[in-house]
C-alpha cells in the first residue's frame, strides 16, 4: 500500500522480487516528505536498499553484508580498531580484527585504514562471503628505517641507527625487580646508566650528575622526575608509551642535557575504541582511560595516588625509612619528639589528540606532579609543651601544544610550545629556638620551537628555530632573627638548527650531520654545537657506529647545605651567571661495533667525554669539599658492553660498564681526583622468560663502591673542622643486589583482562652503603652512613578493559 502511494504521487515504478517484501510492514510515510526522504524512511524501517535504476524506476533489494579479519601481514596478529569505511557507513574491528558491515551495492569501494599501515581498497563484491576472509595490511615503512637492533635487551627495547635506544612499553615484557613499566627504573638496565643511590632522581649517564640529563615528556622539559623523593618515577606508566635514551650523537633540535637525554612520549595514535585500566600495588592506586571523541579526536587521562592514607604496607614503610634516614625527620634534637609523620603523592596526566584532516595532527599535553611530607615537632619550652609542624612539598605542573602539518608526502612542519613550572618548598620549625626557616626553589620555563622537514630520495633535511626563557628563583626566609634572601635570575636563549640525514641501502650506510647555533642574550654569547652520527653495516653480522656532539646547558642543581629542605631533598635548581656558576659545556665522541648472528648479540662502545663548568656544589660532596665553592671540569673515558642470547621464550643478557671519571679543579688542593660518580665497574646479569600467560625475570646487579674521603687517622679534627686526607682516596663497599619479578596475564572476556604481579627488590637483603659522611660530636669525627633499600616486596593487581 505504501509503495503504491509513493509510485502514484511521484510517478515512479518499483522493481523487486515479491518474496522479498512478503510479510514486511511499515508505518505510513508523511506526504510532506520528498521522494528521497520517503525512501530513506523506508530503508530505516525495513532494512532494504532502495536504488534508482533510472529516473522513474527504483529497485528494491536486500543489503549486501561484507565481513573480514584485518591482520598484520608480517606477524599475522589482529589489528584492533582498524576502520572500514564506505561513503555512508563504517565499522571498526574488534579484538580479533573482525568486522561486519552492510553496504548497498557490490560495486561499492571499501577503504580499510589502520594508523601506521598502508590503506587497502576493496570492492564490496570481493568481501561478500559467508566465509569471512583474512585481509592483510602492510605496515608503513619510513624511507629511512630507524631500527638497527630489535630486542636489544628484551622485547620492546630496540637500538636505532642513530645510536639511541628506544623502549616501547606496548611490546615490553619484564625486567628484574619491576612489575610496572617505570620508565626511569627501566633505563637503568641499559649499559652506561646507573643510579648512585638507587633513586630515579640521581641517574648518571656515562659519569654525569643527574641535573646534566635532559628529561622530556612529550617534548616538555621536566625539572622533577621522582615520587617518594626519587624512589619511583613521577611519570605515570600507563600514559607513557615509549621512551628514547640518547647518550651521544643527539639530534640538533635538542638543547640542554650535556650528559644524556631521556625523552618519554605518549601514544600518538588516534583511538577509536574506549580502553582503560585500574591498578593497585603496595605503593599507589592508578586509573587510566583512553576515550574516543568522535572519529577525529581522542583523550587519554591517567591519575595515580599513594595509598598510605588507607594502609601503610611494608613496601611503603621501607620506602619511607629509606627516604628519611639520617634526616631531621628521623633524628631530631634529643629534646624534640617527632610525631604524626605523613607522606603522600599523586600525579595526573592528560593527552588530547585531534586530527582535523589527514594532514594535520594537534596534540595537547598536561601533567601535574605533587609530593607532600609533614610531621610534628614537640618539645617542652618554658615548662610548657609546644608543638609545631614542619613540612616539605615538591610540585611540578606543565602543559604543551604540538601541531604537525604534513603539507605533502615529502614536506612537513612542526610547531611546539610549552610552559613548565617546578616548586620546592620547605618549612622547618625549630621549636627550641622559636624559629621558622622557610626555603623555596622555583623554576618557570617557556619554550617555543618551529621545525620543518623535507625528504627526497635517500636524503632527509630538517631545520628550525628555538626560543627558551628560564626563570629560577631561590628564597631563604628566617623569622627569628629576621633574615630574607631572595634571588631570581632569567636566561633567554635563541637557537637555529639544521640537520641532514643520508641513507644508502645499497651500501648500508647512514650519515646524520647537524649543527645548532645558540645565542644567550644575557651573556651576549654564541655557542656553535656540531652533532654527528654515522652508522655503517659492514656485513650481515657486523655494523659500526660513530657518534659525536657538542652541547651546553644554562641551569644546574646545587647543594647549599646538607640539611636544605629538611635533608630529604638537598638540591635546588640554579641558573648560570657565567662566573661562579658557569655555563656547562660538553664534548663527546664514541665509536662502537655490533655483532649479530642468529640469537646472539654483542654490542660494545668506547667513549670519551669532557664537561666544563661544573661546580663542587653540584657534585654531591658529603665529605671533603662538602662546603667548598669552586668550579672545574671532569673527563670520562669508558666502555659499555652488552652480551645477549635469546632462546625461544627466554632472553638472557650480561652487561658491563667501565669508566674512569676524573675531576679537575684548579683552585683545590688536589688538582685532579676521582669523581663522586666514578663507578669504575658496573655489571648486570639477568634473564626474562615470557609467554602468553607468564612473564618472569631474575637479575643480579653489581657496582664497585663510589669514591669518598676519610679523615687523617690520629689527626681527625683541626681548628674545629674535620681534617680529611686526599680527596676521594677511598671507596665505599661494593654494591650487590639481586631482584626478581613475575607477572601473570589472564584474558577474562573478549574485552577484559587481568594482570597479577609480584616483585622483590634486594632479594638477598644485602646491606649496601650508598653514602657516608662525618660530623664532629664530643670532639670526635663520628662516621655516619646511608643505606640502600632492604628486601622490599611489591604486588600488582591490574584490570584492563
Amino acid at each position: 500500500m505504501v509503495l503504491q502511494q509513493i509510485a502514484f504521487t511521484h510517478n515512479v515504478q518499483f522493481n523487486y522480487n515479491s518474496n522479498l517484501i512478503k510479510n514486511t510492514y511499515t508505518y505510513p510515510v508523511s506526504n510532506k516528505l520528498n521522494l528521497n526522504e520517503k525512501l530513506k524512511t523506508l530503508e530505516v524501517q525495513t532494512g532494504f536498499v532502495f536504488t534508482h535504476i533510472d529516473t522513474q524506476i527504483i529497485g528494491i533489494s536486500s543489503p549486501l553484508v561484507i565481513c573480514g579479519y584485518i591482520k598484520d601481514i608480517t606477524t599475522k596478529t589482529p589489528l584492533i580498531g582498524a576502520t572500514i569505511t564506505t561513503k555512508k557507513s563504517h565499522a571498526i574491528t574488534n579484538n580479533e580484527g573482525f568486522f561486519k558491515l552492510k553496504v548497498k551495492s557490490s560495486s561499492e569501494k571499501i577503504n580499510i585504514r589502520f594508523i601506521g599501515y598502508h590503506t587497502m581498497t576493496q570492492l564490496a563484491s570481493e568481501l561478500a562471503s559467508t566465509n569471512c576472509k583474512n585481509l592483510y595490511l602492510t605496515e608503513y615503512q619510513e624511507l629511512i628505517s630507524n631500527i638497527s637492533i630489535n630486542g636489544y635487551l628484551v622485547k620492546g627495547i630496540d637500538k636505532t641507527i642513530n645510536g639511541s635506544t628506544t623502549i616501547d612499553f606496548t611490546k615490553f615484557t619484564l625486567l628484574p625487580g619491576l612489575i610496572e613499566t617505570d620508565v626511569l627504573q627501566t633505563v637503568q638496565a641499559l649499559p652506561g646508566i646507573q643510579s648512585v643511590d638507587e633513586t630515579v632522581s640521581n641517574i648518571t649517564i656515562r659519569g654525569g650528575s643527574h641535573d646534566q640529563n635532559l628529561i622530556l615528556w612529550d617534548g616538555i622539559k621536566m625539572y622533577q622526575t621522582g615520587h617518594f623523593f626519587g624512589l619511583i618515577s613521577s611519570f605515570n606508566p600507563k600514559i607513557t608509551q615509549t621512551a628514547t635514551v640518547i647518550n651521544n650523537g643527539t639530534d640538533a633540535s635538542y638543547s640542554n642535557g650535556v650528559s644524556g637525554t631521556i625523552h618519554m612520549k605518549t601514544n600518538n595514535e588516534l583511538q577509536t575504541d574506549f580502553t582503560g585500566s585500574l591498578s593497585l600495588n603496595f605503593i599507589n592506586a592508578n586509573i587510566f582511560a583512553d576515550i574516543p571523541l568522535g572519529r577525529k579526536s581522542s583523550l587519554q587521562i591517567a591519575a595515580r595516588r599513594s595509598i598510605d592514607d588507607w594502609i601503610k604496607t611494608p613496601t611503603y614503610q621501607n620506602y619511607f625509612k629509606r627516604v628519611t634516614q639520617s634526616t631531621e625527620i628521623e633524628n631530631n634534637d634529643k629534646n624534640v619528639t617527632n610525631s604524626n609523620q605523613d607522606f603522600n603523592f599523586y600525579d595526573t596526566s592528560l593527552r588530547w589528540l585531534y586530527t582535523p584532516t589527514n594532514k594535520d595532527i594537534i596534540r595537547v599535553n598536561f601533567i601535574l606532579i605533587d609530593n607532600n611530607l609533614t610531621f610534628d615537632e614537640t618539645a617542652i619550652v618554658h615548662n610548657s609543651t609546644e608543638t609545631k609542624q614542619s613540612s616539605l612539598s615538591q610540585q611540578s605542573i606543565a602543559g604543551g601544544i604540538h601541531y604537525r602539518r604534513k603539507w605533502t608526502p615529502k614536506f612537513s612542519t612542526i610547531i611546539q610550545l610549552y610552559e613548565t613550572d617546578y616548586n620546592l618548598q620547605a618549612t622547618n620549625a625549630n621549636i627550641l629556638d622559636n624559629q621558622r626557616f622557610f626555603q623555596e626553589n622555583i623554576v618557570s620555563e617557556t619554550n617555543i620551537k618551529l621545525e620543518a622537514a623535507y625528504t627526497k630520495n635517500n636524503w632527509k633535511y630538517s631545520g628550525g628555530y628555538n626560543f627558551v626563557e628560564t626563570q629560577i628563583t631561590n628564597r631563604n626566609d628566617v623569622d627569628n632573627p629576621r633574615y630574607l634572601r631572595l634571588f631570581s635570575n632569567v636566561i633567554r636563549e635563541h637557537a637555529i638548527f639544521g640537520q641532514t640525514q643520508y641513507h644508502n641501502s645499497y651500501s648500508n650506510i647512514t650519515i646524520k650531520p647537524g649543527v645548532r647555533v645558540n645565542y644567550i642574550k644575557k651573556f651576549n654569547q654564541i655557542l656553535i654545537e656540531p652533532r654527528l652520527s654515522i652508522y655503517k653495516k659492514i656485513s650481515n653480522t657486523f655494523s659500526l657506529e660513530i657518534l659525536g656532539e657538542f652541547k651546553h646547558q644554562n641551569v644546574s642543581q646545587v647543594i647549599h647545605f646538607q640539611n636544605d629542605f629538611l635533608g630529604v631533598e638537598k638540591r635546588r635548581w640554579q641558573a648560570s651567571d657565567n662566573d661562579s656558576i658557569p655555563i656547562l659545556k660538553s664534548k663527546q665522541a664514541s665509536i662502537g661495533f655490533t655483532y649479530k648472528k642468529k640469537q646472539w648479540l654483542i654490542d660494545a662502545t668506547g667513549y670519551y667525554k669532557k664537561v666544563d663548568g661544573i661546580t663542587t656544589q653540584s657534585q654531591s660532596f658529603t665529605t671533603k669539599y662538602e662546603f667548598s665553592k669552586n668550579k672545574g671540569s671532569y673527563n670520562a673515558f669508558g666502555i659499555d658492553f652488552l652480551l645477549r642470547k635469546n632462546f625461544k621464550n627466554l632472553s638472557t643478557w650480561l652487561s658491563y660498564s667501565f669508566i674512569q671519571n676524573t675531576y679537575s679543579f684548579d683552585n683545590l688542593v688536589e688538582k685532579q681526583f676521582s669523581s663522586n660518580f666514578d663507578i669504575t665497574h658496573a655489571a648486570t646479569i639477568g634473564g626474562t622468560y615470557s609467554n602468553k600467560l607468564f612473564n618472569m625475570s631474575l637479575g643480579l646487579n653489581y657496582t664497585s663502591g663510589k669514591p669518598t674521603s676519610q679523615p687523617v687517622l690520629g689527626n681527625e679534627i683541626v681548628n674545629d673542622e674535620i681534617n680529611y686526607g686526599t680527596a676521594n682516596n677511598s671507596r665505599l663497599k661494593n654494591y650487590l643486589r639481586a631482584d626478581a619479578s613475575a607477572l601473570y596475564k589472564k584474558q577474562l572476556t573478549d574485552d577484559i583482562s587481568v594482570n597479577i604481579g609480584v616483585s622483590v627488590w634486594n632479594l638477598l637483603n644485602t646491606k649496601n652503603t650508598i653514602n657516608n659522611y662525618y660530623r664532629i660530636e664530643h670532639n670526635n669525627a663520628n662516621k655516619y652512613a646511608r643505606y640502600s633499600l632492604g628486601t622490599t616486596p611489591n604486588f600488582l593487581l591490574k584490570l584492563n578493559f
